[in-house]
């Protein structure tokens, strides 16, 4: 009411409050004092929903197209999906489309994204007040291997490779930044850097998994960095974009 009923001055009051930047760590006096959280001592740890997810993707990737407006969009979806469901046809868009915010995604009322389905979206065929938050083995299965979280890694990977430095600690720790915003512990930097060398080695291997994965979706990788290098840095970004603190907010 002070504002003038400004409903963006009261979402900015509430996300900068001290109460909701709180961290979800359980202190010791928070279990004497306040076990049940009445009192708002602490923030609930909540899985991030499904359009989070995807777009935090691609933004820490570079290929959010954060312009508003607009008509909807079809990003990518499995081929023949809509036919087997509805008897409707889906045409997979191009360019800029396949990378805007989740919210200009093409939905039909009893058809959601399939993507976002799996990460507990809403059902539009009746009203929904609390949303589910689940965490199950098929949600792990689209964060690693849906063509947008893929294709997000993948230039996740370029961006490290190009601005990260020239040492394996140098780019794990630039990309651990990105995604996590802090620095990897000595023991995260240890693994990480080790798992990055593994798949190096894999991936050498075989150079055709390497092609094959660079090739994932519509962007085209970076011609100029080694295949095997930007495949094992892929493989590592997307390990990274699956962290319990990446995709939950803490």
């Amino acid at each position: 009411i002070q504002s003038g009923w400004n409903l963006k001055q009261l979402m900015r009051k509430i996300v900068l409050s001290e109460t909701y930047r709180q961290s979800s760590r359980v202190k010791p006096d928070h279990q004497r004092l306040d076990p049940d959280n009445v009192l708002l001592s602490r923030a609930p740890a909540i899985r991030l929903p499904g359009n989070m997810l995807r777009d935090q993707a691609l933004a820490v990737s570079g290929l959010l197209v954060d312009s508003a407006g607009g008509p909807s969009v079809k990003p990518y979806q499995p081929k023949g999906l809509w036919r087997e469901a509805s008897n409707f046809s889906y045409s997979i868009g191009k360019g800029d489309d396949l990378y805007r915010r989740s919210l200009y995604t093409y939905w039909k009322r009893t058809l959601a994204p399939p993507t976002m389905a799996i990460l507990d979206t809403g059902d539009r065929e009746y009203c929904t007040v609390k949303p589910k938050r689940t965490n199950t083995p098929l949600q792990a299965l689209a964060l690693l291997n849906d063509v947008t979280f893929v294709e997000a890694a993948r230039n996740l990977a370029e961006r490290v490779l190009r601005d990260g430095g020239a040492s394996d600690r140098q780019r794990v720790t630039h990309a651990f930044r990105i995604v996590a915003t802090r620095y990897p512990s000595d023991r995260e930097l240890e693994i990480l850097v080790r798992a990055l060398d593994d798949y190096r080695a894999e991936l050498r291997a075989q150079p055709a998994m390497s092609r094959k994965l660079l090739k994932t979706g519509n962007s085209k990788s970076d011609p100029t960095l080694d295949a095997v290098e930007l495949a094992a840095m892929t493989a590592l970004a997307n390990v990274l974009l699956n962290l319990d603190e990446v995709t939950t907010r803490e």
